[in-house]
């Protein structure tokens, strides 16, 4: 008899918290990242699904529904942004029919949206720097927050109240606020169709990747605040600064992921890892500025019960001497670029391996190919347990009939 939905979900679940947990499963776990992947298997564009959020529950559901990965990802909150980013006229990213054509993906808009000089008013009251100086920045529709008061210095009826609140009559003001009221309005929809999908994902079988979102504490701060070149020039010019911001984003970045995963009921938090790799920084800058508060998000995470998963893109071989430095069977490390197999010697007693099947196989290999790359990765890196299969990236231009072999020849040969 065909397994419930129910018996399906408690399945896939146990079968990744063994992998997780550094036993054996069932079998290997496999996973994907469709990305929009599912648009382009349903015939519809990436702008359609940036834009329609019915659009893309139907092309990800039936992606999710034929494929049949272990685990999914909700789609919604990272992929139907258009109406939310035109309404606040957002800087810092192109998307498809924005700025870039119909099937072109995300492109970052790099710029130091923190200026160097600007790091004591971070460091001083990082909510006051944010509102009145960057969501300006990376924000058009909110440049009207250049005017607001120093919210900190309106205290009571004495102190602040009786000149404090004259900015709010301006038209700049006016304005930001009503695309802040827009933009609410968006969010909130955002949610709700995120909110759902978690749902019936859930009563169809499907247990999602993660239930929460956080970054490591100097990829906030390089990637969005000070930029590339800003980031790399600080590592030099003002260590100290660099430092001590890391240190101040590191509670925000704990507290976003322990809410979110209140939230929606799932332990696992989701870290990408940008500016921490091989071509980045050397060993010993990443030993100063970047490894001590990843690993003491991941240890804080760790300590509420939950699981932090790193996707480390790109190439971090060089680190995997130091990364072994967390809690044994409470994480997953998946990997894009890393050696795979020297990460099974290193991390195999330590994390739960995911990944790495290269998207230029999925995309241009044959089904034999990226079975027989499956099978080494099963044969090395699954011995003994403690490895998800998944696609090294997102699979925008993957093959589908390599896909399905990428899943379905785990299925069947990495029964342990």
């Amino acid at each position: 008899m065909a397994k419930s939905p129910e018996e399906l979900y408690r399945e896939r679940e146990k079968r990744v918290l063994d992998a997780i947990a550094l036993k054996k499963p069932d079998r290997v776990p496999v996973f994907t990242k469709f990305g929009f992947f599912a648009a382009k298997y349903s015939n519809m564009t990436m702008e359609e699904v940036m834009y329609d959020p019915e659009k893309l529950w139907k092309c990800h559901w039936k992606t999710m529904i034929e494929f049949e990965p272990d685990m999914d990802r909700n789609p919604f909150a990272l992929m139907y942004l258009g109406p939310l980013l035109e309404a606040l006229d957002y800087k810092q990213l192109k998307w498809p029919g924005h700025g870039l054509g119909p099937n072109v993906s995300y492109q970052f808009v790099e710029g130091e949206y923190m200026k160097a000089d600007e790091y004591d008013m971070f460091l001083s009251d990082p909510t006051d720097f944010m509102l009145r100086r960057y969501w300006p920045r990376i924000f058009g529709a909110l440049k009207g927050f250049e005017k607001l008061p120093i919210i900190r210095n309106i205290i009571t009826y004495s102190m602040g109240t009786p000149f404090g609140f004259a900015p709010f009559s301006t038209p700049e003001l006016i304005d930001a606020l009503d695309a802040l009221k827009k933009a609410g309005e968006k969010s909130a929809e955002i949610a709700k169709y995120a909110r759902s999908y978690t749902e019936k994902a859930k009563e169809a079988g499907f247990p999602l990747q993660s239930g929460g979102f956080s970054q490591a504490p100097f990829d906030t701060l390089g990637d969005y605040f000070r930029g590339m070149k800003g980031s790399m020039l600080d590592m030099y010019r003002r260590p100290d600064k660099v430092i001590a911001a890391c240190e101040k984003i590191l509670p925000m970045m704990i507290e976003m992921a322990v809410n979110a995963t209140k939230v929606s009921g799932n332990p696992r938090v989701f870290i990408p890892i940008h500016k921490g790799l091989d071509g980045f920084m050397s060993l010993d800058q990443f030993k100063k500025f970047y490894w001590p508060t990843l690993r003491e998000l991941m240890v804080a995470l760790i300590n509420e019960g939950l699981v932090p998963c790193p996707l480390w893109e790109g190439d971090c071989t060089s680190r995997l001497e130091t990364i072994k430095d967390i809690p044994p069977g409470k994480a997953i490390y998946a990997f894009e670029g890393t050696d795979m197999f020297k990460a099974k010697k290193i991390l195999g007693d330590t994390v739960c391996l995911q990944g790495n099947v290269p998207g230029s196989l999925l995309s241009t290999g044959t089904p034999e190919d990226v079975k027989a790359y499956c099978k080494k990765l099963i044969d090395i890196v699954g011995e003994g347990g403690g490895f998800i299969m998944d696609s090294a990236t997102s699979l925008e231009d993957a093959r589908p009939e390599n896909v399905k072999a990428m899943v379905e020849f785990t299925k069947e040969y990495g029964v342990y």
